[in-house]
Order: structure tokens, then sequence, then C-alpha cells
């Protein structure tokens, strides 16, 4: 059982100190990169907050405050795009330390005069290692060879004057630059993202020797922000909340609760979604917690409507559909004002919401369009931060360290064809399955794995043999993923006594005739199949 989870009330001082302090020391100007959020996920990691700004709202903020450091992030664009993205002029003009990342530093160079472009064979995707000059201050406490996470077309050919090379890769000569007198450093490389080993050095590097910015990030931080802007914003208003059982939505349940009390109501779509048992554990969960839940049934009404569906986007869009028709209906009962969400960052990144991406995925609970007022307080917030949150208010371990679930669940795990009951059956059933044998064998945690997929290729049904007699089954697909921010994550290899353990043991199932192991790391794949 929960414990009662008290408002996290912290005497900050007078009403002036605390807009002081409310300032962010850093600025991150986004310019287009889908690992925007993550630069500010590995900024709180190292403790210290800071604020995401795109192009035009940073050369207004920077009118009105002088942040202590400036970071550029990456894009998607070429320098020499017609509509690229620019940092905004006054960013120069600030006398601070600047740090361009990857497009961000390619800008800096053509800014000061130097030459960015396209030129074949000098693309670098994925791995690469990079011979650092560890005598400048962003590489202090280095190896002079460190691994590196690239992601360019465009290089920089020629440096400005003034700027020097501080790291280079044998096919590579500028991975990474500076100009000491100007406060300018850049890097062709990805510090933020976690296959950059040393990455969270480099940038400790930048934020604490160079820019000498003090740490000042703490995950009570957070929950009283989101509690002082409910106390202040809607304490009084009637509010739903999004509830799947999961450390998101219960985290946020738990720090919304206190303040909303009888205000809050918890609403969750049984879609047909749910893993075994599932729904049974949402029931304790918000009982533990104390707030009330509605359970609203839309199985029969979202398989009825998915019927012929086989593209993903599609099926994203009917479940997204019926999640909005059954929300809309509780409004109306509980005359709510407020919805509040626990999307994070990572699904307003893959729906296009943050730095100007592609759409990865439809999320079912971004960008509707509600007659309520939307709230999503962990929008920029991603999943080890919201556990974080979860540890500091007190809710088990076992619901701290829950690996996340998709909203349309296990609807996404139908691949390539129609989503029926009998389908939906037999994903469950295996997902049970191969939980079962990963637990036994002490392997279904936080160590092992961060998230365990398991999918049928639906519209891929391949010939075995039961009983001496042809079946013609769809494949049973098992996915685990390893990894810190859910942006990138290695692809789990089990040892070939598990795999084979798996596959017979799926396969005592009459229409399970094949497994596979699904191994491919994030890039290129996503977390779920579709």
């Amino acid at each position: 059982m929960l414990q009662s989870l008290p408002m996290i009330n912290k005497n900050t001082g007078s009403e002036t100190d605390n807009m002081e302090e409310s300032i962010p020391k850093i600025l991150i100007v986004d310019l287009g990169s889908q690992y925007t959020q993550v630069i500010a996920r590995s900024l709180r990691e190292l403790g210290y907050r800071s604020a995401i700004l795109t192009d035009k709202r940073a050369e207004q903020w920077l009118t009105l405050h002088r942040p202590e450091a400036i970071i550029l992030s990456g894009g998607h664009a070429s320098v020499s795009d017609f509509e690229a993205p620019k940092p905004p002029t006054n960013v120069w003009e600030q006398d601070l330390p600047v740090l361009g990342i990857c497009y961000g530093m390619q800008y800096m160079v053509q800014h000061f005069g130097g030459l960015v472009k396209h030129k074949r064979g000098h693309a670098e995707y994925g791995p690469a290692s990079i011979n650092v000059d560890d005598s400048d201050g962003l590489f202090i406490s280095l190896d002079k060879r460190e691994k590196v996470w690239a992601s360019h077309g465009d290089t920089v050919q020629e440096l400005p004057e003034g700027f020097k090379a501080i790291a280079g890769s044998d096919a590579y000569q500028n991975a990474a630059i500076s100009n000491e007198e100007r406060k300018l450093w850049g890097v062709q490389f990805h510090p933020e993202v976690s296959h950059t080993p040393n990455g969270k050095k480099i940038l400790k590097n930048f934020i604490a020797s160079i820019a000498n910015i003090k740490e000042d990030w703490e995950p009570v931080d957070i929950i009283e922000q989101i509690q002082r802007e409910t106390r202040e914003g809607f304490s009084d208003k009637k509010t739903i909340i999004g509830f799947s059982g999961g450390v998101d939505s219960t985290t946020l349940t738990a720090i919304l609760a206190p303040v909303l009390a009888k205000n809050l109501l918890a609403v969750c779509i049984d879609a047909g979604q749910f893993r075994l048992n599932e729904l049974e554990q949402i029931q304790n969960t918000i009982n533990a917690i104390g707030v009330q839940l509605k359970i609203i049934d839309a199985e029969e009404e979202l398989l009825e409507k998915l019927k012929g569906i086989t593209d993903a986007q599609k099926k994203r869009s009917v479940f997204r559909e019926v999640y909005k028709a059954a929300f809309d209906k509780s409004i109306a009962e509980f005359g709510a004002e407020i919805i509040a969400q626990g999307s994070l960052a990572t699904d307003f990144i893959e729906s296009g919401a943050i730095g100007g991406g592609e759409v990865i995925k439809t999320h079912h609970n971004i960008g509707l369009d509600f007659v309520s007022e939307e709230r999503h307080p962990f929008r920029n917030l991603f999943k080890y931060e919201v556990r974080a949150l979860a540890k500091e208010i007190g809710l088990p371990d076992y619901l701290v360290s829950r690996e996340p679930f998709p909203g349309p669940g296990l609807i996404l795990r139908v691949v390539g064809a129609d989503v029926s009951k009998e389908r939906l059956d037999i994903v469950r059933f295996a997902d049970k399955t191969v939980r079962d044998i990963l637990e036994k064998h002490d392997l279904l945690n936080a160590e092992t794995l961060s998230q365990l997929v398991v999918y049928m290729l639906a519209g891929s049904p391949v010939v075995g043999v039961k009983g001496d007699a042809r079946v013609y089954d769809a494949p049973i697909v098992v996915r685990a993923l390893k990894t810190v921010d859910f942006m990138t994550g290695d692809g789990v290899q089990f040892p070939a006594e598990l795999r084979l353990e798996m596959t017979l043991t799926l396969t005592k199932h009459p229409h399970i005739s094949r497994v596979l192991f699904d191994e491919t790391p994030k890039p290129p794949a996503t977390t779920e199949p579709e």
C-alpha cells in the first residue's frame, strides 16, 4: 500500500528571491533537433536547470534576462538551406560562454566567416572516435581518444579567424573547435546522448569549469513547482487526469492529489489494450493514492473501428479518437474544467510538437482539442526524471521502476494486420509468458532491461507444423531495450538458453509456431514496432 503523500512545502525566501531563483542560468536555443530536450535532461541529471526557447523567443528572452551560458542545439536542416533556423544575433552579444552542438556549431562557423558544406564521404552517422586536446577546458580529465555519437551530413571545411580545432577524427579534423577569446566552443558530435560515453563530462566541463555555474536543480523543486502552479492556477476547478497505472500518470496523480482533493477524478480507458491482470493493478494503485477512479469500457467500440485497418498511424489515430470521445463524456459528467496528462518530453518530441522535427508517432494524448483546458506538467521531463519525482514523494519501488507501456498498449503490438480480440489474447498470453520466464530468472528488472515489448507480426503469417499438421500462424517477436532516456537505446541480447526456453514455452500455444528476437538498437528502430 502507498503511504499518505503530503504536500511538499519548502521555505524559499521572499517573492523577489523566488523570482530571481526561478530564472534558469542556462539558455538552450532550439534549432530544430529532436535531441534538444535530451540536452536539458543531461543538464538536469548533472544538477542544472535550463530554459529551452526557439530562436525568436530566445531573442526576446535575452533582452530581459542574462543567463550564464548558452547552448545552441543541433538540427535537421543544413546551414545552406534558405529557411534554416538561425540563432538570434544577440546570442553573440552577451559576452558569455556559448556551446554549439552539431548544427549549432556549423551555424557558429558560418556566422563568423568559416566554410560549411556537404562533402561526399565526410558524413558521419553513428559511433565515431575522436582525438581530443585535453588541455582545452572542454575536455579536462578526458582521455586523448574518446568515443562519441555523430549524426551530420555537412562538415566544417574552413575555420573562421580566431578559431582552432580541439578535436578531430581520422576522417574529419574539425570534430570540436574553440575561440577562447570570444568564449565560443563547438562540437560536431552529440554529447547529450547516452551513446557518447563521456558526453555528460563534456557538458559538465562547459557548464562548471568554463561557465563556472553552480548546481541548482533537485527533484523536490519540480514537485513544489507543479503543486504551486496547481494551487495558484486551478485548485478550485474540477480536474480529470488520464490514469494508466504507469509511473507517469501515477506520479502526477500523487503530486496533484493533495492540492486538488475531491476536485480530482482519475479516468482509465479500457479498450482491450491492457496486459494480463493490469486493470486489477490499476485499481489497487489508485486506491492507495486515495483518488476516485472511473474505468470506461471501450473495447467493443475500438475493435469495431479497427476492423480492416493495418496501418500503424491509422491505428493510433483510431485509438486517439476513441480515447478523446471517452474523455469528452467524462468531462461532461464530472463538469471538468481541466484535463491533466502525464505526457513526457519524449512523447512531444516523437509527435513533432517539440524541436520542429518529423512526426515519428502520433501520441494519443497530445494535441487533442478538448473543450476543457489541457495541462501537461511533465512535458519537459524524461522518464528517469519522473522516476526521481516518484521516489521523492515516497512511491514504492515497484512503481518507481515500472517499465513504460504505451497508451494504445497491445493494440500497437499486433503488427501489419487489423486488431481482433483473438489476436490481442495471443499477444497477451505471449507477453505474460515471457515476463514469467524473465521473472523466474530474476531478469525482469531495471538493471537488465528498461522496456520489454512482445509483439505479433500478424500481417506476415508463416508455415509451421503442430501434431504432424500444417499450421499458418503469425510469428511472435520478443524485444527488450536498455536505455536511459528512451531517445536512444541498445537492444538486449538474451542468452541462448533463455531464448530457447522462451521459444519452447511460447510455441506450446496452439497458434504460435515461430518465435523471433528483435535486438535492434534505437535508432534506427523505435521502442515499439508501431
